[in-house]
């Protein structure tokens, strides 16, 4: 099997635990699918928010931040950086990204809901 596919059969996985909350053993998964695939966004992004939902929240950071690296126009990797920020009370700048988020998909409620949640 091609790296390219354990790589998505990984990801998928990682993605069924997540809907059972285990995100814990997803986290393992995306690792494993990130070696494999380092530069894929869709990755990174699964990855860090699994380690954001285990209170992993500076792991959590460094793959929204590489998602970002690899995907300039991933919105959901500002609002994940956003609300890592916020864990190490940094609301002012996660409200910058926040807003970026927004900014690059308007129609996403959550977002909203989330700078009138922050902002002062």
């Amino acid at each position: 099997m091609k790296n390219i596919e354990k790589a998505y059969e990984f990801f998928n996985e990682g993605k069924e635990l997540c809907k059972e909350n285990n995100f814990l053993k997803a986290v393992m998964l995306f690792e494993k699918a990130k070696k494999l695939e380092p530069e894929k966004g869709s990755i990174r992004e699964a990855l860090a928010t699994a380690y954001y939902n285990c209170g992993f929240y500076k792991s959590a950071m460094k793959n929204f931040k590489k998602a970002l690296e690899i995907d300039s126009t991933n919105d959901f990797a500002h609002y994940g950086i956003g609300l890592c920020l916020v864990k190490d009370g940094k609301t002012i700048m996660a409200l910058g990204h926040f807003k970026l988020a927004s900014a690059m998909k308007p129609e996403q409620k959550n977002y909203i809901d989330t700078i009138k949640r922050y902002q002062k």
